[in-house]
């Protein structure tokens, strides 16, 4: 499975980036690729004035088009997703994320933040094409504490992203099946064994 990763933080250093690098190092021995497109990193002119012909901004739209699962990680300022997100999903076709399992990743404050993610993100990925947009795993500031100069996700928050991993494992399993594409054994066997 080709797995793309869009992390719509615009800090450096942040919650929701190290909730991404948790779910994509668990998801890794499981995709034939995985790859993630930093918004922050996108030059800012061509991604505010919304320039395709920019050559970054085309190689960050096909990697989207290209992939199977997408995973989007985005703190949650003052009930909504961030800017910077926003900015990149306005680039993407209106069916850029069609035929994809996305799994939204959010942090925030505190839990009064969840409810964003219903009705402020998922409506945006499925105005995208997504029909399978699966349950976001969100985790509050208290959740992912700053430990020694990094952040660290606590094993309650972990389990929760083990569980909506083992979705788009199975997920991606069913999908392979249908499109005819041959799957490791190892993976066969591993979704036999977590149903």
């Amino acid at each position: 499975m080709k797995v793309i990763s869009i992390l719509g933080s615009p800090s450096l250093r942040s919650r929701s980036g190290a909730l991404l690098q948790l779910a994509q190092a668990r998801l890794q021995p499981h995709a034939t690729t995985t790859e993630t497109i930093t918004v922050r990193d996108l030059p800012g002119q061509a991604l505010l004035h919304a320039e395709f012909a920019d050559t970054d901004i085309q190689a960050a739209i096909r990697k989207v088009l290209e992939a199977q699962v997408v995973l989007v990680a985005t703190p949650i300022y003052k009930a909504a997703y961030s800017g910077l997100l926003k900015s990149f999903l306005d680039l993407l076709p209106q069916d850029g994320l069609r035929d994809k399992t996305v799994l939204p990743l959010a942090t925030g404050g505190s839990a009064a933040h969840l409810l964003a993610l219903d009705y402020a993100l998922k409506p945006v990925l499925s105005a995208l094409g997504a029909r399978d947009i699966l349950d976001a795993v969100y985790a509050s500031d208290a959740q992912i504490p700053s430990v020694d100069g990094r952040y660290e996700v606590d094993a309650e928050i972990g389990v929760r992203v083990e569980q909506s991993l083992r979705s788009v494992i199975e997920r991606d399993a069913v999908l392979a099946r249908a499109r005819g594409t041959p799957q490791p054994p190892w993976l066969s066997h591993r979704v036999r064994w977590a149903v």
